[in-house]
């Protein structure tokens, strides 16, 4: 027991510290207090911010995508006529070159004829998703007026395909191709300069039945067969009574080609079976099958070997089967007779056959290179110089496909390759007026200043690709991209990858107009599915 005193000792020691730890209680208590208030109000800053940037993003969005409807729905009211006085630029074609040309030149400094048998510009990286459903057709086509009625001077646009090119009098020859014809259904055109953007037509080796029983996969119209011969491969499979043989053998979609655009019908057909047909033709799941043939060692041979590996390996997966080292010898209407790795021949039932293995020349371009045997002797294409002027030639340039460069024939070539020759076109322009000013110098000092222009516009920089990197979508909502990145390339694959696919695509289409209805597109495709009724 303690002591009375003790006790009062204690108490009243007890009774001084109270208000310390009271303070320090309090100082705790308000601190804590403090800091939860500090890190509200941090968020809550944040969060403001946030909405400020969301806001004014989405803002910018819409007055962007307003803006873009405004200037689609209202041309150019009354374009400056064709001036006689100005030279004239026939072009031909309405492709990637063609019309990355016409987006680009300046028409008041020329008069512009364009000659293109499809009066529309399409969009050919996504024309496999096209086959299937994914996109709609209409999504990736931009009709040619949409960008020449835009522009301040007039530009003739003609639907109708050149079956000759005199280069010695200057003139194309041009015949409608419609299947509604007028009295007059082809014409002669002048030209001072000719830019030549045909493209090129799909290449079969000189194998017999490619053209009667093969789907090349170029134009809308290949995109619209592909799809209606798939429907009645599947249709006819389900028809009562088919063998088991007969069965197996139209549910056999078979694809000619490891380039870019086999390997993504083959990817897009594969998520077209197993995510839409799977569900409404029950009795036919698990039967069908996709064969992809290339004659090359590996498929994709512009990408690296890291992404090949890895798109094969995807392929495997998805039991897409690969036949490499193996040529197509012959096609018929049921089969295909192939040579395998090890030189044995074999046949290949199939239902469906997408024949997809490169280019060659035009029969315009044909004739157009027999005109100068010596400086055309390349036969992939026309020959061009470093300026895309027609070798042999003073006043016909050629780009895109139709030409025989030491760049590979994709969409990104032609449209920089476009855009390079506007700027050409400025120059020549420009070196005229110099030219005519020179002439009309008075003095010395004036013509050696013109003439210092002169030689200052004469110098005409040869054209340079600049390669951005190659993308290509294989199946199953993952692509592979090979990027330039400083002295190498960086490799990456998988569903990052197919967003970042998606993005560069829509990011690339023409216009405004199109990007909107992509994207709708890829919306319905993820909430109703793809349509399978047969067009």
């Amino acid at each position: 027991m303690l002591s009375s005193a003790t006790t009062n000792v204690l108490r009243a020691t007890a009774r001084r510290q109270m208000p310390i730890v009271q303070r320090t209680f309090q100082h705790r208590f308000n601190s804590t207090v403090a800091a939860q208030t500090v890190k509200q109000t941090t968020k809550k800053r944040r969060w403001n911010n946030f909405k400020k940037v969301a806001a004014v993003g989405v803002a910018g969005f819409l007055g962007i995508t307003f803006y873009g409807m405004y200037y689609h729905r209202h041309p150019t009211e009354n374009p400056v006529a064709f001036d006689p006085k100005k030279k004239t630029i026939v072009v031909l074609g309405s492709g990637w070159a063609s019309t990355s040309f016409l987006k680009s030149i300046d028409t008041s400094l020329y008069n512009i004829v364009v000659v293109s048998p499809r009066n529309y510009f399409l969009f050919t990286p996504l024309l496999p998703s096209c086959t299937v459903g994914t996109i709609d057709i209409r999504s990736v086509i931009e009709p040619i007026r949409f960008i020449t009625r835009h522009k301040a001077n007039e530009v003739k646009v003609y639907e109708a395909e050149c079956t000759d090119i005199d280069a010695e009098n200057k003139t194309v020859t041009i015949v409608d191709n419609s299947d509604v014809k007028g009295e007059n259904w082809t014409s002669t055109i002048p030209y001072d300069y000719l830019v030549i953007g045909v493209g090129a037509q799909s290449q079969t080796f000189g194998i017999k039945g490619v053209e009667e029983y093969g789907c090349f996969l170029k134009e809308v119209w290949d995109a619209q067969k592909i799809r209606s011969k798939l429907m009645d491969c599947i249709e006819t499979a389900a028809f009562p009574g088919q063998s088991p043989e007969e069965i197996e053998r139209l549910l056999h979609m078979v694809v000619v080609g490891g380039g870019p655009t086999g390997i993504e019908y083959a990817a897009e057909l594969h998520d077209f079976l197993v995510e839409d047909l799977t569900r409404w033709y029950h009795s036919l799941a698990g039967k069908l099958k996709i064969t992809l043939v290339e004659a090359m060692p590996n498929v994709l041979p512009a990408f690296s070997k890291q992404l090949i590996d890895y798109t094969e390996s995807t392929f495997k997966e998805q039991k897409i089967e690969i036949h490499t080292k193996t040529q197509v010898k012959e096609v018929h209407e049921k089969e295909i007779i192939v040579q395998n790795a090890k030189g044995e021949k074999e046949s290949m039932p199939y239902g469906l056959l997408v024949w997809a293995t490169g280019n060659t020349t035009r029969p315009v371009i044909k004739k157009l290179m027999a005109q100068y045997p010596e400086a055309q002797n390349v036969r992939r294409g026309l020959a061009v110089d470093d300026w895309l002027r027609m070798t042999g030639t003073q006043d016909i340039f050629a780009l895109g496909d139709a030409t025989a460069t030491k760049y590979a024939p994709t969409a990104q070539v032609a449209s920089q390759q476009g855009k390079y020759l506007a700027r050409v076109f400025a120059q020549l322009y420009a070196i005229e007026q110099h030219e005519a000013e020179l002439d009309a110098a008075q003095t010395a000092e004036e013509k050696a200043k013109r003439t210092r222009r002169l030689e200052k516009a004469k110098d005409i920089k040869p054209f340079h690709y600049s390669h951005q990197g190659s993308l290509c979508y294989i199946g199953s909502d993952k692509a592979i991209a090979d990027l330039p990145f400083g002295p190498g390339n960086v490799a990456s694959g998988g569903v990052a990858t197919f967003a970042f696919w998606r993005s560069a695509y829509i990011s690339n289409l023409f216009s405004a107009r199109n990007k909107w209805l992509v994207i709708t597109d890829w919306t319905k495709k993820t909430f109703w599915g793809r349509d399978i009724s047969r067009e």
